[in-house]
């Protein structure tokens, strides 16, 4: 099973590029949903969370307040590390499970911070969604109608574009219409499928 590592900084177009996957019968695993169905309630790495952090960061409901864990986490490194101390080994042995019971020739494990966080060792080959930070910007402060700034500042602490183009093996770039990029996906499918086989 060929495991194709899918990143990109924030309002890349991975998500996008997931679906063109998808369209082909490639299964997509998504390391950010994995890790948000570790945290909900009656989970151990929730209780985990809580111990580390304290219980302001769930809400009357008993759910991880993401908001709240994002803005405490966000200007400290060293709660950051804590935070994936927890979830990262546990990510990455669900990721490692799901491939497992896959039958397809490739697949697509999708993780945002593959670079940062050098998860180089679950995937064969790293494909970058590359786009210009400016749009990077203006697409993420519009999807999530936060400021610019906010966006910036999430920017600034990913890895910066020639570190991700750098460890790529693959690159699609989003710098025009989704049409542009299901053109670069079907290629990428094709030569994906040739270097399974061989």
């Amino acid at each position: 099973m060929l495991t194709i590592g899918l990143t990109g900084g924030i309002g890349s177009g991975k998500s996008t590029v997931a679906e063109l996957f998808a369209k082909q019968n490639i299964p997509i695993i998504d390391a950010d949903l994995i890790a948000k169905n570790l945290v909900t309630p009656g989970n151990m790495a929730l209780d985990e969370i809580i111990v580390t952090f304290g219980t302001e960061v769930v809400n009357q409901k008993g759910e991880l307040d993401r908001t709240k864990l994002r803005s405490m986490i966000f200007s400290d490194d060293s709660l950051r590390e804590k935070l994936n101390a927890i979830l990262h080994p546990r990510v990455q042995e669900e990721i490692r499970k799901q491939i497992k019971h896959l039958t397809t020739p490739y697949c697509i494990v999708m993780i945002p911070l593959l670079v940062e966080n050098r998860l180089f060792n679950l995937v064969d080959r790293v494909l970058v969604v590359d786009t210009l930070e400016k749009t990077q910007l203006k697409r993420t402060a519009e999807r999530d109608n936060v400021s610019i700034q906010d966006v910036q500042a999430i920017v600034n602490i990913q890895a910066d574009r020639k570190t991700r183009l750098d460890r790529a093996d693959d690159i699609i770039e989003n710098l025009s219409s989704v049409d542009a990029l299901e053109q670069q996906v079907r290629v990428l499918h094709k030569k994906f499928l040739d270097i399974s086989a061989r």
